[in-house]
């Protein structure tokens, strides 16, 4: 059975690269990538503690589920406000945006 530190090392690499993603990069769709890895992030942790913890109880991969759920509708809506922002701006990079500004 593989340690539990190398899951872990490996959700770390994941989160950095996530939040690198986030504040590095300008282009909506690369954003809404960075939160996506962000959330493979988090699953692996709930999956590895659910299996090393007790491995009879399937908790961690039932919430595991639910979380591949919510990133799914979080990815449609994420990609419904991009395609209407390239719609209505012609652009998907962040920091071209000024119609919020006030």
């Amino acid at each position: 059975m593989v340690p539990l530190a190398y899951y872990l090392i490996l959700s770390s690499a994941l989160l950095g690269l996530g939040f690198y993603g986030l504040i590095a990069k300008t282009s909506a769709i690369r954003m809404l990538f960075a939160l996506e890895i962000l959330t493979i992030a988090a699953n692996l942790n709930l999956v590895a503690f659910s299996a090393y913890m007790s491995p009879s109880n399937v908790s961690g991969q039932v919430l595991v589920l639910f979380s591949i759920a919510l990133g799914a509708a979080e990815a449609s809506v994420g990609l419904a406000i991009i395609i209407l922002m390239y719609r209505l701006n012609k652009t998907v990079d962040v920091s071209q945006l000024r119609r919020l500004k006030g």
